[in-house]
């Protein structure tokens, strides 16, 4: 299901994997580990129909994280049922046991990469401010020169236009932009619809400065095809 660069460990524990399905119906449900890694995690047993890219949330004992799913198992074959899903917020482990640490494990799943601009994950302030609406703050966790991923809990229908701002230390970015998907409960994904050279080459210097674990890319992204 793709190469790994990152151990995994055989290890089976309950968890709860929930969010919106490829047809929009949100679920909740109990899943299985099957191995885990740092940054990644396979899962058995999930019913719902999980899209690739999609957002989803998965909860240990008093732990949540959110997961980009990186590949699911065919209908009718070993691996039906499983989901193989990446780590958005590297920061923040959802296990309370020790992993083995060699790398990064992108869980790619052999999805190839789709977006026009690679993604890197960051954690970064953005300012939003919804067009004749509110303005809010918050977190980015992963960005690209298209646009990037912000973790709120405030639900913005796709397609609603904003003006963005990312702070890149005393740096700011800004762009005009759009809601490109979302995941309730967990955040939005922005695509960026017009933004200078200034502040594109600002955005650049930023993704260029990363360090090297942070600043590879990750394969997959918003599922809009202007990134």
């Amino acid at each position: 299901m793709g190469k790994r660069n990152e151990p995994r460990k055989d290890i089976q524990v309950p968890v709860r994997i929930f969010g919106t399905d490829s047809s929009g119906a949100v679920f909740s449900q109990k899943a299985m580990t099957v191995n885990i890694s740092h940054s990644g995690v396979e899962l058995a047993g999930v019913e719902a129909n999980v899209a690739v890219n999609e957002i989803v949330g998965v909860t240990y004992k008093s732990n949540r994280v959110h997961f980009r799913v990186k590949w699911v198992g065919k209908p009718n074959t070993p691996k039906a049922g499983r989901v193989g899903m990446l780590n958005v917020s590297p920061g923040k482990p959802l296990w309370d046991f020790p992993l083995d640490s060699a790398g990064m494990d992108p869980y790619e799943g052999g999805i190839t990469e789709r977006r026009k601009q690679p993604r890197y994950r960051c954690q970064n302030s953005i300012e939003i401010h919804i067009h004749g609406g509110a303005s809010f703050w918050g977190t980015v966790a992963d960005l690209s020169l298209g646009g990037c991923y912000v973790e709120m809990a405030i639900p913005l229908e796709v397609g609603t236009k904003l003006r963005v701002a990312l702070w890149f230390g005393q740096a700011k970015a800004r762009a005009e932009a759009e809601v490109a998907h979302r995941t309730p409960g967990f955040g939005v994904g922005i695509r960026f619809s017009q933004i200078s050279d200034q502040d594109r080459d600002i955005i650049r210097q930023y993704l260029n400065s990363l360090a090297p674990l942070a600043r590879k890319p990750l394969l997959g992204n918003l599922p809009h095809p202007a990134h």
